[in-house]
This record gives structure tokens, sequence and C-alpha cells, in this order.
């Protein structure tokens, strides 16, 4: 057994950061604690750095296979801990304006990116799900952080309820795993699997179906996704920008971990259930989007179809030849460049929506009508963003999109890529409508806010690198690309 500490290196200093934001705290005097996105971020891209120090070309587990360090785990956590720390800054104005303690919002960042890579480097069920509910803690406390506002009370409250709710489930599931195959480690469920052929008895159906529930409230999958609308809209919109990017990646690493390196032998029982929700997700998400009047409720619906189009991947990620279960590697690629894609792009519509918010204090989309008189870089940045999400053609979003379709095809689903091209036809539209809105309307008359949009300098640099990142990603995407076929190889070393 091994108990080799210094696997956790970086663990540790991604803790220590979340301590000593705290502690700075207390010492700054009131006026200046909002610098402290500066130390935050500063100390999550530290931990990156450790991490790619540490284990660059380590391939190690801690306790038996409950802890794995590998080529999956580390870009995850670089993924991971680089993307809290762009939310952390893209925050850094929000925070000044509208946060009293912002100590504690760093902090519980730093805490639940914590959470996050210790879902992507579980190799065990119990694990797994520790590391999922730091996270969630740390999210029931940052979606209700803003006390005195009635409308973050009601979203935090709905969130904690049913993502209680979602962890009983999921907990449930993993002991009816547990009684059916002995063991909750990832390896020991594949071979009991594997011993059985894949065919599953009936307590461990019920058990994957539990577990398949609880995920699918995690990430916000239809028909579990009723969360999603009210807590986006009511959490402040740096938190909204985390549950819809970075908490969605996380859960998807532990996805991609649990079917490739659990479940794979049994892929002729879970495959056609996770196609019914990947169905479910994008026909909802992307029906249910057009006719939302508030902008974050828009992107709430959008990032539930986007779901929908990482679930192909999932459903994708094996085909049955032969009667023997062959992994297509392509499909574990696919979700995670996409993951990445929808980083670029979900962010630079945050952090614009951000910048609008602190100007005009309103969320509803009437208030981007004539966006482009009152600044072109913002309707240029926010119009990029959602071409992107669309899945345009010279964006980074079309090429993850392209990869998603072609390992379903791979998969002998192309009836399946045929409904998510439509479901991204049908999302086109509401992103137009949107815009329509910043290039084509006036300013609506009752508008009293100053017509021109003053932009941080902090606010400037995010946005152009975000914005850099979509189209750059799009175009040449190779290095990205390298990166997630070495991560694949760590999950799918046989495909």
């Amino acid at each position: 057994m091994n108990v080799n500490f210094s696997l956790l290196i970086p663990e540790y200093v991604l803790v220590g950061v979340a301590f000593v934001v705290l502690t700075v705290d207390f010492l700054l005097p009131r006026q200046h604690r909002f610098h402290l996105s500066w130390l935050a971020a500063a100390g999550l891209v530290v931990s990156a750095a450790v991490a790619m120090v540490y284990r660059w070309d380590t391939v190690e587990t801690l306790y038996d296979g409950l802890f794995i360090a590998d080529k999956f785990g580390l870009f995850f956590f670089v993924f991971l801990t680089i993307l809290t720390a762009v939310i952390v800054l893209i925050s850094h104005d929000y925070v000044r304006q509208h946060i009293r303690q912002p100590g504690e919002f760093y902090a519980l960042m730093a805490f639940a990116a914590v959470g996050m890579v210790g879902m992507a480097q579980a190799g065990e069920l119990l694990t797994a799900y520790v590391a999922l509910e730091l996270l969630s803690f740390s999210l029931y406390v940052l979606v209700a952080f803003r006390r005195d506002d009635a409308e973050g009370n009601e979203a935090g409250v709905k969130y904690i309820v049913l993502g209680a709710f979602s962890s009983a489930i999921l907990l449930y599931g993993i002991s009816m795993v547990w009684g059916a195959t002995g063991t909750t480690y990832y390896d020991g469920i594949a071979e009991y699997l594997a011993l059985n052929d894949g065919n599953l008895d009936s307590t461990m159906i019920l058990g994957l179906a539990l577990i398949l529930a609880g995920l699918g409230f995690k990430v916000a999958a239809a028909p579990f996704h009723m969360w999603a609308p009210d807590t986006y809209q009511g959490a402040p919109t740096p938190v909204t920008a985390f549950l819809a990017v970075a908490s969605k990646a996380a859960a998807f690493a532990l996805i991609l971990r649990l079917f490739t390196q659990a479940l794979m032998p049994a892929l002729a029982e879970w495959q056609i259930l996770v196609v019914v929700l990947a169905v479910a997700t994008m026909v909802i998400g992307n029906l249910v989007a057009i006719v939302q009047s508030n902008i974050k409720r828009m992107l709430a619906y959008s990032s539930v179809g986007q779901v929908g189009f990482l679930l192909v991947g999932v459903a994708a990620l094996g085909s049955i030849e032969g009667g023997a279960v062959v992994p297509i590697t392509l499909a574990s690629d696919a979700v995670m460049l996409h993951l990445v894609g929808y980083a670029f792009a979900n962010l630079a519509a945050f952090a614009t929506v951000i910048v609008v918010y602190n100007h005009i204090e309103t969320d509803e989309l009437s208030g981007y009508s004539g966006l482009a008189k009152r600044s072109p870089y913002l309707s240029m940045v926010m119009a990029a963003a959602l071409f992107s999400l669309a899945g345009l053609p010279f964006f980074v979003g079309f090429l993850t999109k392209f990869y998603l379709f072609t390992a379903a095809a791979e998969a002998d689903l192309l009836w399946l890529a045929g409904v998510a091209m439509a479901a991204s036809v049908v999302s086109l539209y509401y992103y137009l409508m949107v815009v329509k809105r910043m290039f084509i309307d006036d300013v609506a008359e009752s508008d009293t806010s100053p017509l021109l949009i003053r932009i941080p300098s902090l606010g400037w640099i995010l946005l152009g690198a975000l914005l850099v990142g979509t189209v750059a990603l799009g175009v040449y995407p190779q290095p990205v690309a390298d990166a997630v076929g070495a991560a694949s190889g760590a999950i799918l070393p046989d495909a």
C-alpha cells in the first residue's frame, strides 16, 4: 500500500492558499480587502505550477488506488485551478462593489478548487463523494453570499435543498454498488463487471441509475436541472460563472474517470441511459432558453444545453463490436476539449455580464439593447462568446462540437449527432437575439445609466485574453489537443 504523501503536495499548497487568504484578510484594513483577489489568484496559479513540477511524469496511486496521480489528474488539476484563478480575477470589481467579506469569498473558492481536483483524481467512489461534497458545501455558501439580497437567499435555499437531495441519491447509489460488487474502488468494480461479462443484477442496475441521477443533478442534466435557472439568476455573477464552468468541468472529470475505469465493461447497460439524458438535456435546455428575458437565466439554460452535448461524448466513450466493448479515445478527447472551449466562451460571456451589471445594475436582456453604442469592445467579446457557444466556424465551439459529433458517429450513434446538430441550430436563434439587441436595437428610453461603459484595466486584459483564446483555439487547437490526448491515454490505456 503506497502511503507517499508527497503526492498530495499540490493539494497542500491549495489548502494553504485558502488559509493564507483568510489570515491576511484579518490583517488588512477593510477598504483594501478586495485586493485579496490578487493573492488568491496568484496562489491558485502557484498550486498549478507545483502540480506540474511534482507530477509531470508521475503515475502513482495512494492507498491502493484511493487517490490517483496521473496525466488525467494533472490535466484537470491545472485546468481547474487556472479556471478558478481567472474567475477570481473576473470577480475583482464585482466583489469591490457588492461583497462585504472578500476574504471568506475567495477562501471558499480555493476550498471549492480543492474539492474539484479531488473529484478528478479520486479512484474510489466514497473519495469522489467526499470531494464532491467539499465542492458542494463551498458553493452552497457562495450562492447565498449576499445575505441582504432576497433573490440570492432564495437561490441559496433552493440550491442547498436540491443539492442535499441529490447527494443523498448519489450516496444511496454508491451503497447499492458496494452491496452488489463488494467494493467501491473503480478497478474493483471494473473487475467485477468483467467477470460477469457486463451483466448487471437488479441491485447494480438500481445503484447505477441512482448514481446517474445524482450526478445528473450536479451537472444540471434534464430532468434534474430545475435548480439551475433560479440559482444562476440569484447567485452573485462570479459564482454563477463558477457554477457554469468550473464545477461542471470537475463533475465531468469525475464522470469520465468513473465510466472509463469502473463502468466500461457494462457499456451496453448504461449507454442507453446516458443517450436518453443527452437528448432530453439538449432539447429542454435549448428550447426553454429561447423564452428567457434575463441574461443569467438564458445562460443557465444554455449551460444545460451544453451539458447535453457533453453527454453525447460520454455516451460515445465505447462501442460494442463482436460482443466486446471497444473504448473510443476520441470521445474522451472530445469531452475534455469541449470543456476547455466552453470555458473560454462562457467565461468571456460572464465577464461581459459582470461589467454590464456593474454599470447598469440589471441582468435583464433589455439592458443589452444598444450595447454596441455604449461599448463596442464588450459587444465584440460577447458576440464572439455567443457564436462559439452556438458552434459557428472559426470559433473554438465549432471545433469542439465537431469532435463530439465525430465521436458519436464512431460509436454508431450517428442519429444522436444529428439531434445534437439540430439542437445547435436552435441555440443559434437565442444567441443571435442577444447579438441583435446589442448591435441593432437602440438603448431603452427608460435606461438612465451613463451612455458609455467604463471597463477597468483588468477587465480589458481578461476580456481580451478570453476573446483571443476563443478564436485562437478554434484555428489552432494543437497544444490543447496534445494535452487532452495525453490525459485520455491515462484513463483509456488500452484504447
